[in-house]
């Protein structure tokens, strides 16, 4: 008989594979003002393997997780007042399973709250937002065309970020995926944020906050950004360039990252990241994807990724992980199902460590 917690993601999968496409939530107004209740489920199951023993779960997929929103938008002339509140659903997070223990299937608190602001959009001023949401590195490090992005990209960490590594002699060693493998992205606070129009393709942003959601916590962040969106000769081409700096008790942690991707009418696109923090380490991201229209119910994404990292957790350390993944639209039934396959290798001059892999095996729904 298969565990049941395996039943349980074969279940959950196949109940999101049979939801057949619901309309949009939204009432509009006659003064330009609409009302909509958005979100997604993302359930997935997680397999994985640190060389010794094996570990699955049924987890919510934190590289795109479950959660549930309303907006509120009223026109004011030619500008637009925007409300939002979008909160992740509380269910066990990906990176938050290990082996020494599994959080809680669900367990919502106020730090699954992504987003409560209020954003004025004008026609030649910019945008101006105020409230919890994404600072404007958020994402910096994930531009990303290759249609893979549901369940891999630049955010390793995202998946099995608390899993250990064993080293050679079998015993855990207290250094976690999450340590050794991150791209710098950047969070969500309570901020204020300025975006500013596109001009000549290009966005430039900036933000102030603090994490209002963690008790005790005062630490201050800033950053800027800025991103470029683009099509040449039929190639769509994003990147993004940030800079964040984080104080804690009057140090500062500086952070610079960026990426860049392209796809090809032909299906065929690239993506590539690189990012470093001052004294503490660096990376590079790449991936190559393919967009193929074989079947009907909708585009079918594939792609193989590359991380190398150094220095993060000693001086002279090394992080490396390759992944192969495919993603599979249903369009009529606003649904993607993925699979992700992936090893990480870390090695320093402390220790030698065993290879580690992980399968991530999902479906996305969103409503």
């Amino acid at each position: 008989m298969l565990p049941e917690n395996i039943l349980l993601s074969v279940a959950a999968l196949l109940a999101l594979s049979t939801t057949t496409a619901v309309a949009e939530l939204k009432y509009s107004n006659d003064t330009g003002g609409s009302v909509k209740l958005y979100g997604q489920f993302n359930p997935a199951y997680l397999s994985f393997d640190d060389g010794v023993a094996s570990y699955g779960d049924l987890v919510d997929n934190e590289v795109s997780n479950s959660r549930v929103g309303i907006e509120v938008k009223q026109e004011f002339g030619s500008s637009v007042l925007i409300f939002d509140f979008l909160t992740g659903m509380g269910f066990g997070q990906s990176s938050n399973y290990s082996q020494t223990g599994d959080p809680d299937f669900f367990n919502w608190d106020r730090t699954f709250v992504r987003e409560l602001q209020l954003s004025l959009k004008t026609e030649n001023a910019g945008t101006f937002t105020f409230g919890q949401g994404s600072m404007t590195t958020d994402g910096v490090a994930q531009s990303d065309l290759s249609g893979t992005k549901v369940a891999m990209y630049n955010g390793l960490d995202t998946v099995a970020g608390n899993y250990e590594f064993r080293t050679a002699a079998g015993a855990l060693s207290g250094v976690e995926i999450d340590d050794t493998f991150t791209s710098f992205d950047s969070s969500r606070r309570g901020r204020i944020r300025y975006d500013s129009p596109s001009l000549n393709n290009f966005t430039f942003s900036a933000a102030y906050g603090t994490n209002i959601l963690t008790p005790n916590n005062d630490d201050i962040f800033a950053d800027a950004a800025v991103r470029y969106k683009n099509e040449i000769a039929g190639t769509k081409i994003i990147g993004s360039l940030g800079f964040s700096r984080r104080t804690r008790n009057g140090v500062d942690r500086d952070d610079t990252f960026g990426s860049i991707s392209g796809l090809h009418p032909s299906g065929f696109n690239l993506t590539l990241a690189a990012g470093s923090r001052k004294d503490s380490g660096s990376y590079s991201f790449a991936k190559v994807g393919y967009i193929a229209d074989w079947l009907s119910v909708g585009k079918t994404s594939m792609a193989v990724d590359f991380y190398n990292g150094s220095d993060f957790v000693t001086d002279g350390s090394s992080s490396k992980s390759v992944g192969f993944g495919v993603v599979q639209k249903f369009d009529a039934a606003n649904l993607e199902t993925y699979l992700v396959v992936r090893s990480y290798e870390y090695a320093d001059s402390t220790n030698s460590y065993l290879d580690a892999s992980s399968v991530l095996f999902g479906s996305r729904w969103k409503f």
